[in-house]
């Protein structure tokens, strides 16, 4: 049972210390927020986005069940475009580490520890419809470490959460 317990708090804790977003976000001052209610997508906007179509839908679904649970209404006459942008680029980091728990002579040397991996962004724009300009932009920056199938899908989930959570 304490073995259970124990799994249960490791995965708990490597899961969201692996969901780590940073978001940055920025957005008109004078607007009144509470007076958008709909949205759609901005189809030119989105297809535009260098991303493979089976992420943009991943994307867009996940946008769209976020907005809904904060009372938005999707719509074929909305307030609010909701285009998208995402980039990524491979990142290196080197790090040292000493390593003194063996008294051998190579286990005291200095190691070289090289990890690669992929950071990615994601952008959210929100565009008033009726004067055609942007309102509010959603950056989310993080580690991309699921590549394919219903990993990657969570990870763009959790991207597309903590970069409207932002969003009053």
């Amino acid at each position: 049972m304490k073995i259970l317990k124990l799994f249960t708090l490791l995965l708990i804790m490597s899961l969201t210390s692996c969901s780590t977003v940073s978001v940055v976000t920025d957005f008109e001052a004078d607007i009144d927020f509470s007076q958008y209610k709909t949205f759609a997508f901005y189809k030119k906007g989105i297809d535009k986005a260098k991303i493979s179509d089976i992420d943009k839908r991943r994307i867009l679904k996940a946008i769209e069940a976020e907005l809904e649970t904060k009372g938005f209404v999707k719509s074929k006459n909305p307030d609010l475009l909701i285009s998208i942008f995402a980039k990524s680029r491979k990142k290196v980091d080197v790090s040292r580490r000493h390593n003194y728990w063996f008294p051998s002579y190579y286990y005291n040397r200095d190691r070289l520890r090289i990890n690669k991996y992929t950071e990615g962004s994601l952008f959210i724009d929100m565009i008033d419809k009726k004067n055609k300009k942007l309102v509010w932009q959603g950056i989310g920056s993080g580690t991309l470490s699921a590549k394919t199938g219903p990993k990657k899908e969570e990870k763009i989930k959790i991207f597309v959460k903590e970069i409207l959570n932002k969003f009053k």
